[in-house]
């Protein structure tokens, strides 16, 4: 069974670190797909974060965490990671990674990813 897991998430502080990863079970091959994170905010739309494609050239961020976030790839371990610096308390939400086999012509559109994950929760609080 196809399947991407996130971990890593969990109470922080402003200003913290902390980093996600999206585990591909075996049977997907993550170097083969494009992967994005997504994270949803109680009450609010899910939201475009970042873009990382399959060769890990070309990656991409929303302006809200542009230059704190960046997103990596381990092919070894069939895993993505989300580095989050600099935290803040609008940063709290469920994240999720989500896959995509070739290019996406809009790596925002949520509607377009072939897989999803569960969900990790990020609460930022003081």
């Amino acid at each position: 069974q196809v399947q991407l897991v996130e971990s890593g998430g969990g109470l922080v502080r402003p200003g913290a670190s902390l980093r996600l990863s999206c585990e591909a079970s075996s049977e997907l091959s993550l170097d083969r797909y494009a992967v994005a994170w997504f994270r949803q905010a109680p009450g609010k739309e899910r939201e475009e974060v970042s873009y990382i494609s399959q060769s890990g050239s070309i990656e991409y961020y929303s302006d809200s965490v542009r230059g704190r976030f960046r997103s990596s790839r381990n092919t070894s371990t069939n895993t993505v990671y989300l580095q989050m610096r600099e935290l803040k308390p609008e940063d709290t939400a469920i994240y999720y990674c989500a896959a995509i086999w070739g290019l996406p012509h809009d790596w925002k559109d949520p509607d377009l990813y072939d897989y999803w994950g569960q969900g990790t929760q990020v609460t930022v609080s003081s």
